[in-house]
């Protein structure tokens, strides 16, 4: 079920009046409403949702017993064998079959293990990532095992942020499932503004952009400098729109519920460093490979190049999390040389200037952009032909404007997403809507309005699911 769906505001209606009629069992309608959420898609995949559950739960009331370290290491590793053993046979299974069949053909042998024509679970691994915090922080004496199955199976399935994130913790989560959990008043409107402007930055950003961006990175071959550039720069916006909205749609309907999930996007093409925008992107995941796989390695406390290795590891992992292709792997590694490159030049948007900060912003933005266009091709050869062909230089206004007419987009949605884009990083600049960007009553509720109109009447017509689903 899409969140830009009718049936979802169906849904979220009927559960949100059942939730404030009925007092009692609260957590007993959200989990029934967050495995009906789930297996709208396809019911079977809900067996891997309470496959993670149960070996979780269990694993964590026995960890917690546990009478020597040997014996909760051994359950820590039932646990990641559970977890990450699904992942790779949903998610790696077909990429780690391929790879090994060219490296054993190149050498003469034949290799016949069938290919899995399972379709990838929605969501898969987010909640993967979700119930190993819990085994871990549990193992690491940071939590205590949740004894109360129900809430328990209500952290892992919990229907805002189950397929997109924000992945929570469960020190933070099932608490609030636990004990602040309600319907307030004085939630509506916050949460319906943040829903307001995640679905503004869905339907009306992100779904035109990639009215542009599908075909031109989907036949790179045919287009020159000037539409790659652009196409490159509403991936961007269209990511970021599309993830963002996303999150921000998932926090606002938490909200409703009396659930405060954590901030997972804070304005990050505003950072003026690799290193800024690490902390401003994808928060909740970004935050997951520092504590369980970062440091855990030795973080930075380690001589020189022992920190540049934990480091590439760490994004190299963070690549391959995204997908089963080469390009994400080639987008971890060039954050990860990114950051390096900035640790060892001292690079820092700390203390300064206006201007000097204005041109870090640039520059860090033209590299997000640059490793952009391995995270969005294809595959590698179509990344190194849009690199190529941009490096030739065609910059002939004649030719881009029939390439723009050939990728089928009108000239009012090409002339709207620059206006969109630009309106986006207006707002962002003076602040993020959390954080009320505009204190006047009237200016407020006017730019709440112009959201509301925009989607009326400038929404992209479809349901196009959100890029992250794919993850």
């Amino acid at each position: 079920m899409l969140f830009n769906s009718f049936d979802f505001i169906l849904f979220l209606i009927v559960v949100l009046l059942l939730f404030v009629a009925i007092r009692n069992l609260r957590w007993v309608i959200l989990l029934f409403a967050s495995y009906f959420f789930y297996t709208y898609w396809k019911v079977e995949y809900a067996l891997l949702i309470v496959l993670s559950t149960v070996v979780d739960y269990f694993v964590g009331l026995a960890m917690h017993k546990a009478e020597s370290a040997s014996q909760k290491k051994r359950l820590l590793y039932l646990s990641i064998a559970v977890n990450i053993g699904v992942l790779f046979f949903f998610k790696y299974f077909n990429f780690f079959n391929e790879n090994l069949d060219s490296v054993l053909g190149f050498f003469g042998f034949d290799y016949v293990i069938p290919y899995s024509h399972l379709l990838l679970p929605v969501g898969i691994s987010f909640y993967t990532f979700q119930t190993l915090s819990y085994t871990i922080d549990i193992y690491n004496g940071k939590i205590k095992p949740e004894r109360h199955f129900g809430y328990f199976a209500l952290f892992v399935s919990f229907f805002p942020q189950l397929v997109a994130g924000p992945i929570e913790r469960a020190g933070r989560l099932i608490g609030q499932l636990k004990e602040t959990m309600g319907f307030r008043a004085s939630n509506i409107l916050p949460g319906l503004r943040l829903m307001l402007w995640g679905y503004f930055k869905k339907v009306v950003i992100a779904d035109r952009l990639a009215l542009f961006v599908d075909p031109v990175y989907d036949a790179p071959g045919e287009y020159g400098s000037i539409s790659l550039i652009i196409a490159t720069i509403f991936f961007a916006f269209q990511i970021y729109c599309d993830f963002s909205g996303y999150s921000d749609i998932a926090i606002g309907v938490a909200r409703l519920f009396g659930v405060e999930l954590m901030k997972n996007f804070e304005r990050p093409y505003l950072s003026s460093s690799i290193g800024e925008f690490w902390k401003r992107w994808h928060i909740s995941l970004s935050s997951w490979f520092r504590d369980y796989v970062y440091i855990p390695l030795g973080g930075n406390k380690v001589v020189k190049y022992r920190w540049c290795y934990n480091l590439m590891i760490t994004f190299v992992v963070s690549g391959l999390w995204h997908g089963a292709n080469w390009t994400f792997i080639f987008w971890g590694l060039l954050h990860g040389i990114y950051l390096i490159g900035e640790k060892l030049l001292s690079v820092s948007g700390n203390a300064l200037s206006a201007i000097k900060r204005g041109s870090h912003i640039v520059v860090t933005f033209g590299l997000v952009c640059f490793a952009w266009i391995f995270f969005r091709a294809n595959d590698l050869s179509d990344a190194f032909l849009v690199i190529e062909n941009i490096l030739d230089l065609n910059l002939g206004y004649a030719s881009f404007y029939v390439e723009a007419v050939g990728t089928g987009i009108s000239k009012l949605n090409f002339v709207l997403s620059f206006f969109y884009i630009g309106f986006l990083v207006m707002v962002e600049f003076l602040g993020p809507i959390g954080g009320r960007p505009f204190r006047n009553f009237i200016v407020e509720y006017l730019f709440y309005y112009f959201l509301l109109f925009s989607i009326i009447f400038f929404g992209v017509d479809g349901q196009e699911a959100f890029i992250y689903f794919q993850f």
